[in-house]
């Protein structure tokens, strides 16, 4: 009797096992609208970001080619990388495979990224070298740094802020010589970097860092040391909190074993509106 019961078990955990393996494979591409443009005013300018974060590309169950096939008849006008590029330095050359994807994809408003805790614990040199092969891409880093752009007459501020888990951040610096009278993008790893924005405006964030938990079962109890945001429940998704409007992307990748339990490896497109819009509607729509 009892070896049945160790042989139910047994079933049971491997099935679990395999199911959770094959959960990193259902990869979802959402279609974002944070604020829905009802303006008829045709100045206003669309603009779409793609957001990979959290690649982890050690353990990526989406090959490049499945990538680039998966995304090449997207209209894509800025590409948004917003950390946890790797894990260990031995992985570059992997990472560069799905680099050359990005730069397939050709944005015409180019690549942006910031950095993540994963990628700073690689070591000064090593992340040196992830400095070295991220530009060799033509991805511009940005740590607490901005950018404006100009999107066919209106003004786009790309805003990046480093790090907050790993202590890099500089709210005050990353906001140095930002103008009002453009649409600011906030691009950032860590969400729980928002609680210390009251004094600081934007129009909406893009973040990750949580993997949405990646084993929620029953709940993501394992992310409580990440901060407020998690201990308020806001891990992943379109969120409104206290009248900042942000985004936290589940990730491509996974950290640990490649599992996921109440989760789902996610890429994401972003559509805004480049210019003061008149009605605020939160619009979430998954392909």
């Amino acid at each position: 009797m009892l070896f049945k019961f160790i042989i139910i078990l047994f079933v049971l955990a491997f099935y679990s096992l395999y199911k959770a393996n094959k959960n990193t494979h259902e990869i979802k591409l959402n279609t974002i609208i944070p604020i829905l443009n009802t303006s008829e005013d045709k100045s206003i300018e669309s603009l779409r970001v793609l957001q990979l974060s959290d690649m982890h590309v050690e353990h990526i169950s989406i090959s490049p080619e499945q990538l680039y096939n998966k995304l090449r008849y997207e209209n894509i006008d800025m590409i948004a990388l917003t950390g946890d590029f790797l894990d260990r330095p031995k992985s570059i050359p992997k990472l560069e495979s799905y680099l050359n994807v990005i730069k397939k994809l050709a944005p015409k408003h180019g690549v942006y990224a910031v950095y993540g805790n994963h990628d700073y614990k690689l070591g000064q040199r090593n992340f040196q070298l992830l400095r070295k092969t991220l530009t060799k891409y033509n991805v511009i880093m940005m740590q607490n740094e901005n950018h404006i752009l100009n999107i066919n007459g209106n003004k786009l501020q790309v805003i990046g802020i480093d790090d907050h888990h790993s202590k890099k951040h500089n709210v005050q610096l990353a906001y140095q010589g930002t103008q009002t009278n453009a649409y600011r993008l906030v691009l950032t790893h860590d969400p729980n970097i928002v609680l210390q924005m009251k004094d600081y405006d934007f129009d909406y964030m893009l973040s990750g860092h949580f993997h949405g938990g990646q084993i929620c079962w029953p709940k993501p109890y394992h992310l409580m040391k990440f901060g407020k945001l998690v201990r308020l429940n806001l891990i992943k998704g379109l969120i409104k909190h206290e009248g900042k409007v942000f985004y936290i992307n589940e990730g491509l990748g996974q950290t640990g074993i490649n599992i996921r339990v109440g989760s789902r490896p996610e890429i994401t497109i972003h559509e805004l509106f480049i210019a003061p819009l008149p009605n605020e509607v939160i619009l979430n729509k998954a392909i």
